[in-house]
């Protein structure tokens, strides 16, 4: 438990980002939901926000792993409108922003999702974009693309099909034990 000790603002790390931000708060009050200034900072892998820049304790913390950062226009409807960004996680709480300027919310967008694609560039990538250029641990010139070296396994015997819970290759010459 006390590798999740709240930390002071100064004690946060590799600050890449922070500065004040309006944060709707969770609870809706009669008038609606309320927006609060709150001092926010982003390290590499948390978001901290702070009652102040001062605050020893934060109002709250979270990892942005598995976030996604975006503009969200929709949030407000006063000339702040375009000032807004929202941080969403499938089954978990959304985040939403309001930036002093159009060009700030844009800049913490933007931060975010570098920094997001930062940590998912330690996974082995397996969108269909990044299958151009597939993940390799070993030297080009001693790698052998595994779409070509299976075929190469398999070319004597052309459109096999193996069972899904077979995984074992079949040997020339030798045939499988049949039950």
């Amino acid at each position: 438990l006390e590798d999740i000790t709240p930390k002071p603002v100064q004690d946060t790390g590799n600050i890449l980002k922070q500065g004040y931000l309006e944060k709707r708060s969770r609870e809706h009050s009669f008038f609606g939901s309320e927006w609060q200034k709150r001092w926010c900072v982003l390290n590499r892998r948390t978001f901290y926000y702070y009652a102040n820049e001062k605050s020893k304790q934060p109002k709250g913390t979270f990892s942005i792993e598995h976030y996604s950062a975006q503009l969200a226009f929709h949030l407000r409807k006063d000339s702040r409108k375009r000032c807004c960004f929202e941080l969403i996680c499938p089954g978990k709480r959304t985040y939403e922003f309001t930036a002093p300027s159009p060009a700030e919310a844009e800049d913490w967008v933007d931060q975010i999702q570098f920094l997001l694609k930062d940590l998912n560039s330690l996974t082995i990538p397996y969108d269909e974009e990044d299958e151009e250029e597939p993940y390799n641990d070993v030297d080009s010139s001693d790698s052998v693309n595994t779409a070509s070296h299976n075929t190469t396994l398999n070319q004597d015997e052309p459109n096999i099909e193996m069972e899904e819970d077979d995984i074992y290759e079949v040997l020339p010459g030798k045939q499988p034990n049949k039950q």
